[in-house]
Parts: C-alpha cells; structure tokens; sequence
C-alpha cells in the first residue's frame, strides 16, 4: 500500500522556514543591539617622566616687623604737629602736641592744695606740742594735789587728739603730693614722644583736631620700626600646614612688581587659627629683606613655598586618581552581571584603604611589557586606584603615589611604565579615547 509523503515534506518545509525566519530574527536584534551601544570613549594621559616639584601655595600681606600705633592718654585740642607721612622719627622725638593750658591750670592748683596741706600739719604739730606741754604741767600739780584727776585726764586727752591730728594732716599732705604728681604725668602726656627709631607711614589728625581718651586711646600716628626688614603673613590652608617647616625658603611676587622675584624665609608657624567662612588658614611668618625699600606695608603677595622636588620620577595625572569608574564599565567588563552586583563591584573597586580591589589583582599583576613593581594585594601606604588601556582593554590597577605639584603626582610602585596611558574621563558616546571618530571595543 503506498504512503503519501506530501504532508510529511510541507511540514518540514514550514519548519525549516520557520528556523530560517527566528535565525534572521536573532542576527537582526543582535545587530541592532550592538549598534545601539556604542563602545566607550575614553579621555586619556600619558605616563611620563621628568622633574616633579611639589608647592605650597598662599597669599599674604606685607608689613614692617615692628610696627607700634601711637596714641595719646589724655584728652585735648591737638596744638602741634612736628612729623608727616613718611617723616624719620628717633626715639624720644616730640612729634605733636596737646594744648597744655587746662593741665597746667590743674597742676598749679594740685600744688597749691598740697602747700596748703602742708601748712595744716605744721599748724598740727603746733597744737600736738602745746598739748604736750599742757600734759606735763598737770602732771606735776597733781602730784602737789593743786587740780583734780578729772582734770588731768582731760589734759591727757587733749594731748592724744592732737597727736591723732598730726596723723591726719601727714595723709593730707600725702594725699595732696600725690594729686600733684598725677596733674604733672598729664601734663607731660601732652608732649606725644615716638617710642621708636622708625617711619611715620600714618598720620590720623590735624592741627586743631580735639581727641578723646576718655574710653580708649585714639591712634594718632602709626610708626613703623625699620622699613629695611619685613615679614610676610601668609594664609596657609589647614591641609598644605604639615607640609611647612620653619626654615623653608618662599619666593613671592607683588602686584607692583610683576616681572620681579622677591625672596624670604619662614620663620614661625603660628598655632592660631584663622577661620573666615568655614575655611581654616594659619599664618606662616616670612622674614624679608627689603634693603632698597620696594616692598611697601599693606602689599599683598602671592607666596610659593618648594616643599620637595625630585628629577626623574615617574609622573601621573591627578585627573587619572580621581576618576572613578561608573558600573556600566564593570558590567561590561563582567557581562552577565545584574545592575545591583555592577555596582557594587564598581564601589569596591574604588576602595582602596584596608586590601586592593579584586580587579586590582586580577588584573593589576606584571604582564609581557608592563614594566615597574607588583603591588601586593594587601594593604599599601598611600594606595591609589587608576585605569589603564591595556590592548585597548580598560584594566584598574593599584599604585602608590608620592609627592604631587596639584596637577600630577609622583608613582612610587605599581604596574606602570613610561608611556602608559591613564584613563582621565569616560564619555558614553563612540570615539577612539583621543577624540578620534571610533573607539576600542572592550571585546
């Protein structure tokens, strides 16, 4: 009996059309799919080496190393004026002076009371003696019985008051001494003397101009010591203040002087801090010599202090330690992942303190050409995490970093060599790392 295999064939064709139909189906999404994700562009930096000079930068303001405000004691009228801006003044010069016409009023008339204090005890040490000899006579008649013992108690009495009397007149008369000697200080205060060898660099009154003492000294000039010898108070942030030393040699410029260098030396580190708006500063002190007289009070200077410098060293980007890789990267790197375990990985990988990251070490360890010292998967002084292209292949490695200038800074070990190129920014878009039109695929 014959068996129709008709069904039997259209039935396979169907199928086999079907399989070509879910084939052509995957190439195309696969297709699309990649073309919908555009490999990575990476911004990159070359490894390099040469001179590494690390800097502390600050600014600060001039001013002279002794610099003393004059002011006045006592309250008057200015009747004199014997120095200006900029005028010499030696120690003990009278540079101005107060009308002295009240305080020489003040002092003859505290001389007057102290003379008429001194003619009281004289009149009391008159009565004290006349009482003394009262007491002697009234002694010797009741002795012959001639008075009374009332009487001569009175006597006696007498004289004991009068003795207590030359007691008040002496505090009188040291009373009256003393408010002379005060009236004749301020009338001395009114003869304003430098207390300095130095320059007048201010001057805050005039000729007739009246000044009040009664709650504080007003300044009248300021006098600033020698001119020849200056200092530097510098602002230095509170993470650049270890770096510092007494000792150190600084370079700065002033604004009036842009084309020249000036030089000086720290001489302290002050302990007090300045805080303006949150932010911390301490003065570094620099002693200047400003034997030609450019350098004026009250210029502001831009400070840079070498703190270390070192030829040949192996130099990289800050840029390249401060990128951080996004999850995309890591879930590109470990396909299959999910979303969550990316980036977690991702975080991990940004942690250095305590043990290298896994990728660190998978990927970190010497190759063929890598050049440069492992770094051991424990914990390092000063570990760093950076990515490199290694075949066109993103890989996070481990290094250990030194000195910096703000812009690279020294690699002390690591798996990187001279040429080496730092990943510094990654951009979703396609490019060739250096802006060029396509980029290297991770696979």
């Amino acid at each position: 009996m014959a068996v129709d295999t008709k069904p039997r064939n259209r039935k396979r064709t169907l199928l086999g059309v079907g399989a070509v139909v879910v084939l052509v189906g995957l190439v195309s999404y696969f297709a699309l799919f990649r073309r919908g994700t555009p490999p990575p562009r990476f911004d990159t930096a070359t490894v390099q080496r040469g001179r590494l000079i690390a800097k502390v930068t600050a600014t600060g303001t001039l001013s002279a190393l002794v610099t003393v405000q004059v002011g006045t004691q006592v309250s008057g009228r200015i009747a004199q004026l014997k120095v200006d801006f900029n005028s010499p003044v030696k120690k003990g010069d009278l540079i101005a002076k107060i009308d002295p016409q009240m305080f020489e009023a003040a002092v003859e008339q505290a001389r007057a009371n102290y003379l008429e204090a001194k003619g009281n005890l004289s009149k009391s040490k008159t009565q004290a003696l006349d009482a003394q000899r009262q007491l002697a006579r009234a002694k010797v008649l009741l002795k012959k019985e001639l008075i009374s013992q009332a009487d001569h108690d009175t006597t006696e009495t007498a004289k004991l008051a009068a003795d207590a009397q030359v007691e008040v007149s002496l505090g009188a008369v040291e009373q009256a001494r003393a408010a002379l000697h005060l009236a004749e200080i301020n009338l001395a205060y009114t003869s304003i003397i430098s207390p300095i060898d130095g320059t007048v660099i201010s001057r805050n009154v005039d000729v007739g101009q009246t000044v009040a003492a009664s709650l504080s000294a007003p300044t009248l000039f300021t006098i600033a010591e020698n001119l020849k010898k200056m200092q530097v108070d510098t602002n230095v942030a509170e993470a650049d203040v270890g770096r510092l030393s007494p000792g150190m040699m600084a370079v700065f410029t002033v604004d009036a002087y842009p084309n020249e260098r000036f030089q000086g030396r720290i001489r302290q580190i002050r302990n007090a801090p300045q805080t303006v708006q949150n932010v911390v500063t301490y003065d570094a002190v620099i002693d200047v010599d400003n034997s030609d007289l450019k350098l004026r009070p009250g210029m502001t200077t831009n400070v840079t202090v070498v703190v270390a410098e070192k030829d040949e060293v192996l130099k990289l980007s800050n840029a390249a330690l401060r990128f951080k890789a996004p999850p995309e990267l890591f879930q590109q790197i470990h396909p299959g992942q999910g979303p969550a375990q990316a980036e977690r990985e991702g975080a991990g990988a940004q942690k250095v303190a305590g043990r290298a990251p896994p990728e660190a070490r998978r990927f970190g360890g010497p190759r063929p050409g890598d050049g440069g010292a492992e770094v051991p998967g424990g914990p390092i002084a000063n570990e760093k995490m950076v990515w490199v292209l290694r075949e066109n292949r993103p890989v996070p490695i481990s290094v250990k970093t030194g000195i910096s200038d703000g812009t690279v800074s020294e690699v002390m070990a690591g798996p990187l060599k001279e040429g080496d190129q730092v990943i510094t920014a990654m951009a979703s878009g396609g490019g060739d790392g250096r802006g060029g039109p396509r980029g290297p695929r991770l696979f």
